[in-house]
C-alpha cells in the first residue's frame, strides 16, 4: 500500500504538454530502475493503414499487434488487410525508466517529404507524443529544418505501477482523450470506476479535454514465470491474447476468470518440446479422474521461455469437481469498418460473464493442442493530474520532475 501511495503522490508532478497550439494533459510515472513492463497504446489510425503498415510504424510484432486485439490471425493473407481510418487499436509496447520517466522509446519514424514535427505527432501518431516531446528526444534545433529520411525516435507515454490495480493485476493502456468522451463513459467502456481513474492519474477533477492522455488500468491475467525467464512479467489484458517463446506459445486472458491459460500457438516456427516431463501431455491438456472425494485433475502448464526452451510444469489438484472445455476470449476478423464504442470493448468481468469460474485448465481432450480459435494447427492463429496550468520548455519540466521525484523518493526512504 505505501508503495502505491508513494506512485500516486509523485504522479502530482505531472504536467502539460503542447501538441501543435492545443494544450493537453499527461501524466508521467517518475521511476529510477531499468525495470520494464509490458503496456499498451491507445492509437486511432489516421488514415487506412494494412495490418504489417500499422506493425512497421511501431516496430511491434505483427503476430503480437492482432493477439492485443483479439483480430484472427487465421485469416489468409491477413498482414495485408487494410484497417480503416479512425479505427482504434491496442498497440503492446515495453515500458521502460528513461531520464527518470517511464516511456517507450522504441518506436522510429522515417520522415517524409511532407512531414512537419506537429503533423507527425498529431496525426501519425494521434496525439501519443507532442511536437516538443518529439523535438526534444531527437536534439533539433530548428524544427523547420526537417530533412526528409532522417530517422526520430518517437516517445511515447506509458506507466507500469508494477502491473497492479488496487492489488490486481493490470496493464496499463495510454489513452489519447477524444471529443466526445467523458470521465465516466471512458470508465465504463474500460470495467474501472472514476475513483479509480482518477487516483491513477491524480487528477484533481473528473474533467478531461481532448488531446489529453490518461492511464487507464485494464484487469488481466499475470504470469507467474521465473525472473530468468525472457517473458517474465507477461501481462494479458482480460478479453485478449499475448504471444510468446518465440511464437511457440500463446496465452489469453478470460473471459470466464483472470488466470493466464496458455496453449501451443501452432504458428509456423521451430519450437522446443512443449510436452511436460514424465507425462504424455502437452501444456493446457489435462487428465481429469472422478473421486468419491472430488475429481484428480492432472494439468500441464506453461512455465516461461528460459534460454530459448519452453518450461513446463506439471501438476496433479484435487477439485470440487471435474473441469470443461475452456472458454477461449472471440476473436475477430480484421475489421474492415469503425464501430465506435464496441469495437475491442473489454471482455465481461468474472464476476458478470454468466458463466462458472474455474482455476484450472480445461481442455477437455488429453493430448490436443489448442490454438487461438479459428486456426488450423497447419496455419496458426489467428492524463490529467491538477487543474493548473503549467507552461514551460519540456526539456525543463523532466528535468525538474526528475529532481522532484528523486528528492520525494528520498524522503520517503
Amino acid at each position: 500500500m505505501e508503495e502505491k501511495t508513494s506512485s500516486l503522490l509523485l504522479l502530482l508532478f505531472s504536467v502539460y504538454m503542447v501538441a501543435g497550439s492545443a494544450m493537453a494533459k499527461s501524466t508521467f510515472e517518475p521511476c529510477r530502475t531499468t525495470d520494464s513492463c509490458p503496456a499498451l497504446l491507445g492509437y486511432t489510425l489516421y488514415a487506412d493503414l494494412k495490418v504489417s503498415e500499422v506493425a512497421a510504424l511501431f516496430q511491434v510484432d505483427l503476430a503480437a499487434l492482432l493477439a492485443a486485439n483479439a483480430i484472427d490471425l487465421s485469416v489468409p493473407g491477413v498482414e495485408h488487410r487494410i484497417l480503416p481510418a479512425g479505427l482504434f487499436l491496442r498497440v503492446p509496447t515495453v515500458c521502460s525508466c528513461a531520464g527518470g520517466i517511464r516511456r517507450s522509446l522504441s518506436t522510429r519514424y522515417t520522415v517524409r517529404p511532407a512531414d512537419t514535427l506537429a503533423s507527425i505527432a498529431a496525426s501519425v501518431f494521434a496525439g501519443l507524443a507532442s511536437a516538443d516531446q518529439v523535438r526534444e528526444a531527437n536534439s533539433i534545433q530548428d524544427p523547420a529544418a526537417l530533412d526528409a529520411g532522417r530517422t526520430l525516435v518517437i516517445p511515447l507515454p506509458c506507466t507500469c505501477f508494477n502491473s497492479t490495480d488496487n492489488f490486481l493485476p493490470a496493464a496499463y493502456l495510454s489513452y489519447v482523450v477524444r471529443d466526445g468522451d467523458s470521465v465516466p463513459d471512458i470508465a465504463a467502456r474500460y470495467s474501472t470506476t472514476v475513483t479509480d481513474l482518477m487516483n491513477v492519474n491524480a487528477m484533481g477533477s473528473p474533467s478531461v479535454q481532448v488531446g489529453d492522455i490518461l492511464a487507464i488500468p485494464l484487469p488481466a491475467c499475470a504470469s507467474i514465470f521465473p525472473r530468468y525467464a525472457s517473458d517474465y512479467g507477461l501481462i494479458v489484458a482480460n478479453g485478449t491474447y499475448a504471444i510468446t517463446a518465440g511464437h511457440c506459445v500463446q496465452c489469453s486472458c478470460g473471459p470466464g476468470n483472470l488466470n493466464l491459460y496458455c496453449t501451443p500457438a501452432s504458428l509456423a516456427a521451430s519450437c522446443s518440446s512443449m510436452q511436460c516431463s514424465n507425462s504424455n501431455l502437452m501444456i493446457g491438456n489435462f487428465t481429469s479422474q472422478p473421486t468419491s472425494a472430488g475429481c484428480n485433475v492432472t494439468s500441464c502448464s506453461y512455465g516461461g521461455f528460459v534460454n530459448g526452451s519452453i518450461a513446463t510444469t506439471l501438476t496433479t489438484s484435487l477439485q470440487p469437481q471435474c473441469p470443461g472445455q475452456h472458454q477461449f476470449p472471440p476473436v475477430i476478423p480484421p475489421p474492415t469498418t469503425v464501430l465506435h464504442d464496441s469495437f475491442l470493448a473489454p471482455s465481461p468481468l468474472p464476476a458478470q460473464a454468466g458463466s462458472a469460474i474455474t482455476t484450472s485448465p480445461k481442455s477437455s481432450v488429453q493430448g490436443t493442442s489448442y490454438a487461438l480459435p479459428g486456426v488450423s494447427a497447419a496455419s496458426g492463429p489467428a492524463g490529467s493530474s491538477s487543474d493548473a496550468s503549467v507552461v514551460s520548455p519540456l526539456s525543463y519540466i523532466l528535468s525538474s520532475l526528475f529532481a522532484l521525484s528523486v528528492g520525494v523518493f528520498g524522503a520517503l526512504m
